[in-house]
Parts: structure tokens; C-alpha cells; sequence
């Protein structure tokens, strides 16, 4: 079990629901992919306002089921800014309500789902790769 860290703040917070369940009750990979994604893109945009879209995501490996109800956190860290693209590291984590939170704590039992690393590329509006930054002045 992990306490969550009270300072940090994720770049998305959510609740999943039944419509995000697989046949076996818990939440499809996919969808908690999906949301990685556009939590790369929500620090991506701190780094600089473009467009961006995803060239890969790296390891990624889940550690623990998600289940209806679980509030799901996804932090987000800028680990690399290169010409035209970026990495940003995506951690997950569930927080567990019901049987497992104490009773009157606030908070339930916080599980890491997964992390991985997002590369991210700024475009212009027909696709093109763009510099992140202005490109310094050639003399």
C-alpha cells in the first residue's frame, strides 16, 4: 500500500465506470491507455502550446487491476524536450473505496496501476513535425 503524496497533482483525476469494464469486471487496459495519452498531452501543453500527437509509449506494464469505482490519478513529469518532440512520464494509480478503505480516513488504499513513457510530437495543423521552441536567429 502507498499513501498518496498530498503536494502532488495530477494532470487528470478520474472515476471509471461499468462502461469501461472487460468481461471480467475490471477496467480495459485500453482505456486507462487512452487516458495516459491524453495526460501526456496535458503536460506536453505546459511545455510549450502546440499541437501534439503520440509517436510511442514505452513500457508500459500493469501492476494491478482497476476496478468501478477507483478513483484514478495520472501524474505527469517532462523528462525530455528535444527539437521538435518530448517525453513525458505518465505514473497511474488507483485509489481503492469500499472494503479496504479504513473507516472516517478520508482515503482508501492507493495501488500503482502503471507508468510509462509518452513521446510526444509538436505538428503543425497539416501534420508537419514543428520546433517545441523558436529556433534561434541564423546570422
Amino acid at each position: 500500500m502507498r499513501v498518496a503524496v498530498p503536494d502532488r497533482m495530477p494532470s487528470i483525476k478520474l472515476v471509471l465506470l461499468p462502461k469501461d469494464t472487460n468481461a471480467y469486471g475490471t477496467i480495459f487496459g485500453g482505456v486507462i491507455l487512452s487516458h495516459i495519452d491524453l495526460a501526456s498531452a496535458v503536460e506536453a501543453r505546459k511545455t510549450a502550446p502546440h499541437r501534439y500527437v503520440t509517436r510511442a509509449m514505452h513500457e508500459v506494464e500493469f501492476h494491478e487491476p482497476v476496478f468501478v469505482g477507483d478513483v484514478v490519478s495520472f501524474y505527469t513529469e517532462t523528462v525530455r524536450v528535444g527539437r521538435t518532440s518530448l517525453t513525458v512520464r505518465v505514473l497511474v494509480e488507483a485509489e481503492r473505496w469500499g472494503a479496504v478503505a479504513p473507516r472516517g480516513s478520508g482515503h482508501g488504499e492507493v495501488v500503482k496501476v502503471t507508468e510509462a513513457d509518452v513521446v510526444l510530437v509538436a505538428v503543425n495543423d497539416r501534420g508537419t513535425p514543428v520546433p517545441i521552441r523558436p529556433e534561434p536567429m541564423q546570422a
